[in-house]
C-alpha cells in the first residue's frame, strides 16, 4: 500500500471516529420538539375560524426544580406581512383552565370555546405574533403544576423562544417581545418578568402586563379557605405538590381529602365549584399551609423578591373576590421600592372576571406602545 492510500484511509478512519464520538447537543429550553399546523376558532361548533397561520407546539422548557420537560402550546401568526421590521412576539399567559389535559388552552382554541382568544385577537389585529403556553403538564404527560410560578414563568419564556424557531413562521430571535397574563396568567407573566434577565437574557423583552396577580399564594389560600372559590386553593395545592414531590400532599390528607382531591385532579375550572365552602381543615388533620415544607415552597413562589428590569403594567379589580386587591397592591409597592418602572391601575370592576374584561384592552394598548419603542411612565 503506497503512502497516498495509507493517508487517505487514515483520514477516513478519523472522520468515522469523529462522527461516532461527537456527543449530541443536549435539549435546550425553547427547542421545538414538534410544530403541527392547526386551526383555531372563535365560536363553538368550529365557527369563525381565526384567519391566521397556526401551529400546535411541543417544546422544551424547565420545571420548577430545574429539570428539562416538554410543554405544549399554540402559536398564531397573522398572514399579512409586518411592515415595521421584525414581527413582535407576544407571550400570552392564560388564566386558570383546570387540571386535566382536556382543559388545555390549545384544546379549547381548537374547539372554539376559548374566551381569552378575544383578547389575543387584539394583538393579532396589530400584526403581532402570539405564543401561548399550556403550562407544564396541561396537554402533555404528567400532572399540571398549577400555580408553581417558577415553572409557569419558564413555560412562558420558552414559548417565545420556540415561536422564533418554528420553521415557516417567519419570526426572528431578534424580534421585540412582550408578555401579558391575568390571574394564573398574571402570576406567570410576573414570573416571566422576574426570571427573564437570568433565564432568557437574549429575549428583547420590552414590557410585561400582569393583572389580577396571585402574587402571594399563602395569603390567597387563607382568603379562599372556606369560601365559594376554595376549589382554586385546593387545585393550587395539587399543582404545587406535582411540582415539588417532597410536599407529599396525599400523606397529610385524611380519607375525605384524598378522595376529594383525587376526584378533582382532572377537573376543569368550572368543575372545581363542587369544593365550594370547604376548608383545608376539612381535608387534613394538620395545619397544611403552615407546615415548614409548604411555607418554604410557597415562599419560593411568592412574587416581589426580584425586581424585573422592564416596565410593568399591573392592574387589579377593586372588587376582586378571588385575589384580594391588597395582594396586588403589595406587589406594586414591593416593585416600586425596588425601582421598577410600574404603572398601576385599580379598576372599578366588581369581581375577578370583570377585571380581566376591563383591564385587558388597557394592558394590550400599553404593551403595544412598549413594543413600538415608546417610553413608559410609571405612577409609583
Amino acid at each position: 500500500m503506497n503512502l497516498r492510500v495509507r493517508v487517505s484511509m487514515s483520514m477516513v478512519l478519523l472522520a468515522i471516529m469523529s462522527l461516532t464520538t461527537t456527543p449530541a447537543r443536549a435539549a435546550a429550553p425553547g427547542d421545538v420538539v414538534s410544530a403541527q399546523p392547526t386551526t383555531v376558532y372563535l365560536l363553538p361548533g368550529k365557527l369563525l375560524e381565526v384567519p391566521v397561520n397556526a401551529w400546535h407546539l411541543r417544546y422544551n422548557s424547565t420545571s420548577a426544580t430545574g429539570s428539562v420537560n416538554t410543554v405544549s402550546g399554540t402559536l398564531l401568526v397573522p398572514k399579512s406581512g409586518y411592515p415595521l421590521g421584525a414581527r413582535p412576539i407576544i407571550g400570552y399567559a392564560f388564566g386558570t383552565h383546570g387540571l386535566g389535559d382536556q382543559c388545555a388552552p390549545s384544546v379549547s382554541m381548537s374547539q372554539g370555546r376559548e374566551a381569552e382568544l378575544a383578547l389575543v385577537s387584539l394583538f393579532l389585529l396589530k400584526g403581532f405574533a402570539v405564543a401561548m403556553t399550556d403550562y407544564e403538564g396541561l396537554g402533555t404527560p404528567g400532572l399540571h403544576t398549577y400555580m408553581a410560578g417558577v415553572s409557569q414563568g419558564h413555560a412562558v419564556l420558552d414559548s417565545i423562544r420556540a415561536a422564533s424557531r418554528v420553521s415557516g413562521a417567519g419570526l426572528s430571535s431578534q424580534a421585540p417581545v412582550a408578555v401579558m397574563g391575568y390571574s394564573q396568567g398574571g402570576a406567570s407573566a410576573g414570573w416571566a418578568a422576574q426570571l427573564q434577565p437570568t433565564y432568557a437574557p437574549e429575549l428583547r423583552l420590552r414590557g410585561v402586563a400582569a393583572g389580577g396577580v396571585p402574587a402571594d399564594l399563602h395569603a390567597v389560600a387563607a382568603h379562599l379557605d372556606g369560601g365559594a372559590d376554595f376549589g382554586l386553593a385546593a387545585a393550587a395545592g395539587v399543582g404545587l405538590d406535582a411540582a415539588y414531590p417532597e410536599l407529599d400532599l396525599e400523606a397529610d390528607l385524611n380519607d375525605r381529602g384524598r378522595a376529594l382531591l383525587a376526584d378533582a385532579a382532572d377537573d376543569c375550572v368550572g368543575d372545581l365549584s363542587k369544593l365550594a365552602g370547604l376548608r383545608f381543615a376539612d381535608l387534613s388533620p394538620i395545619d397544611l399551609m403552615n407546615q415548614p415544607k409548604w411555607l418554604a415552597r410557597l415562599g419560593q413562589n411568592r412574587l416581589g423578591a426580584v425586581a424585573p428590569r422592564v416596565p410593568m403594567f399591573l392592574y387589579h379589580a377593586r372588587g376582586d373576590q378571588i385575589i384580594p386587591l391588597a395582594v396586588g397592591s403589595t406587589l406594586r409597592s414591593e416593585y416600586c421600592r425596588a425601582g421598577v418602572n410600574v404603572r398601576w391601575t385599580a379598576l372599578p370592576a366588581p369581581d375577578h372576571v370583570t377585571g380581566a374584561i376591563e383591564g385587558g384592552p388597557l394592558a394590550i394598548e400599553w404593551l403595544a406602545l412598549r413594543v413600538y419603542g415608546l417610553p413608559a411612565f410609571g405612577n409609583c
